[in-house]
This record gives C-alpha cells, sequence and structure tokens, in this order.
C-alpha cells in the first residue's frame, strides 16, 4: 500500500515522503495513528503543491544547519563518569550524557539524533559519534571519557 507520511517515522521515512508499506501496518498502525495517510490521487496533488511552496523553506533550514555542522566539526567533548580504579565506569556513558555535553557547549541536540560508534561505552577513553543535525547533515564527533 502507498501512503503518505505526515510525521517523521523512525527506519521509515520522513514528513511527506511516499513509501509502499505492508498493508496491515498503513491500516493497523500508521493511519489510525495519525503518522500517515493514503496516498490517493488528489492526496499526492496536495502534496506536490506543499512541497513546491515549502521548497524554498527547507533551503533556508539546511543552509543553517550546514552553520550549525561548521561549528560542530572539530568539537571535543569530555564526559566524566565514575569509574573503579581499573578504569571501568559504573555504568555506561549513553547519548543522554553526550547530549547534556553538547547542550553546555551551546549545541541543541536531542539524544534521539545522536548515534554511538560502539553499542556500549564501559571503560575510560577516546570515543566517536554520529550526530544528525538535519537529514542529510551528519557530523562526527569526538568525546573523552574520564575518570571523576
Amino acid at each position: 500500500m502507498e501512503i503518505i507520511l505526515k510525521q517523521d517515522v523512525s527506519n521509515l521515512g520522513s514528513k511527506d515522503d511516499v513509501v509502499v508499506v505492508k498493508d496491515g501496518y498503513a491500516r493497523n498502525f500508521l493511519i489510525p495513528k495519525g503518522f500517515a495517510i493514503m496516498a490517493t490521487v488528489s492526496a499526492k496533488k496536495v502534496l506536490a503543491e506543499n512541497i513546491k511552496q515549502r521548497a524554498h523553506k527547507e533551503a533556508k533550514i539546511k543552509a543553517e544547519a550546514e552553520k550549525v555542522a561548521a561549528r560542530m566539526n572539530g568539537i571535543k567533548l569530555t564526559i566524566g563518569a565514575k569509574t573503579s580504579s581499573t578504569g571501568k565506569i559504573f555504568g555506561s556513558v549513553n547519548t543522554i550524557q553526550i547530549s547534556e555535553a553538547l547542550h553546555t557547549a551551546g549545541f541543541e541536540v536531542e539524544r534521539k539524533n545522536i548515534q554511538l560508534q560502539d553499542d556500549q561505552i564501559k571503560e575510560v577513553g577516546t570515543y566517536k559519534a554520529k550526530v544528525k543535525i538535519h537529514k542529510e547533515i551528519h557530523v562526527e564527533i569526538e568525546f573523552d571519557v574520564v575518570s571523576e
């Protein structure tokens, strides 16, 4: 079934994308939750008009995201964690802590837009994370995990 997404759906697409999904997924989940509408001929015409009007605004948003990415490129964060004498962290470092460190550095990034390269960070060291600023713009940042 062909549907038009009304908002971003992870692992499926972003707002106003026309995607093909299985009938049950569309009828039982996406449409009732308000995430999508059926892609009829009239809905596609309305979508085309909306996309045309929104193209200019998207260019501004993308240019702004590129400026943020340029400022964020090369930044190195330091995240403190409680550790044992051998350097093992009690618990682990996650995207919430990275998001808070970016916030103190002056960047507003939601934790769902941060992807760690290592699944779990349980030792002191230097790691990398991928930050999604815009759907087309990603920045790789480096951060140090140090003992508090």
